[in-house]
């Protein structure tokens, strides 16, 4: 089973209203999002909300175990990231127990400690990366359980990678752990023996919609 976690934490500054909320094929960025992650394999599903929790949450039809609270949101994108993962099925309960290092985790081959889970991988969309098809995340996570849930994976289009893309629950640990200024990357980089590049010809996945300008070329003028 995975994890779908939609990032969408950020104060959308550079936008100057919320991207989850914006306006893409007739719908918000989000919805759209959340129909694309729709899969056999994904069992879980979290929405990272922060600087604009309150309208998103009235406006997106949300379970409220699907969504979770990033307080420290303005910490960057890394943070939402460890606030979805603590609050997955199994983490989130050994998180709970006093004597959770010893009793809820166990010691690698390697001498790393690897935190309990129920998850098998974690696939990670991000709210400004939105104009992916439900097709490409099949195809990913078709690629993921090839590989027998021990990569990572992700896309490439043009020789450039994109996202969404896949982390191994034994990478857990190593997420909650990256530093601050590196976030993700960092394990990324870290594992590169380990990632399964995906081709694929949807150039949304490298575009990276911050800013009015930017979300006009891609889609032409907002609803």
């Amino acid at each position: 089973m995975l994890a779908a976690v939609i990032l969408s934490g950020g104060a959308s500054s550079r936008m100057g209203s919320p991207k989850a909320l914006l306006a893409y094929q007739g719908r918000p960025f989000l919805e759209h999002l959340l129909e694309v992650t729709v899969h056999p394999k994904i069992g879980v599903r979290r929405v990272v909300l922060g600087a604009h929790a309150e309208p998103i949450a009235k406006n997106i039809a949300l379970a409220v175990d699907e969504i979770v609270i990033n307080a420290d949101w303005e910490k960057g994108q890394l943070s939402s990231i460890q606030a979805a993962i603590r609050s997955l099925p199994g983490i989130k309960e050994a998180a709970t127990q006093k004597d959770r290092t010893q009793q809820q985790t166990h010691v690698t081959a390697h001498g790393t400690q690897q935190l309990p889970h129920t998850t098998d991988g974690l696939l990670l969309c991000l709210i400004d990366h939105p104009l992916i098809s439900g097709a490409l995340v099949n195809y990913l996570i078709e690629q993921f359980y090839a590989a027998a849930c021990t990569k990572i994976v992700l896309p490439v289009y043009e020789g450039r990678r994109g996202h969404p893309l896949i982390f191994p629950a034994s990478l857990y640990e190593e997420l909650l752990r990256a530093p601050e200024d590196k976030g993700a990357r960092a394990v990324v980089w870290a594992h590169a023996a380990d990632v399964v590049e995906v081709p694929t010809e949807e150039e949304g996945c490298i575009l990276n919609l911050n800013d009015p300008e930017t979300l006009h070329r891609a889609t032409g003028p907002t609803d």
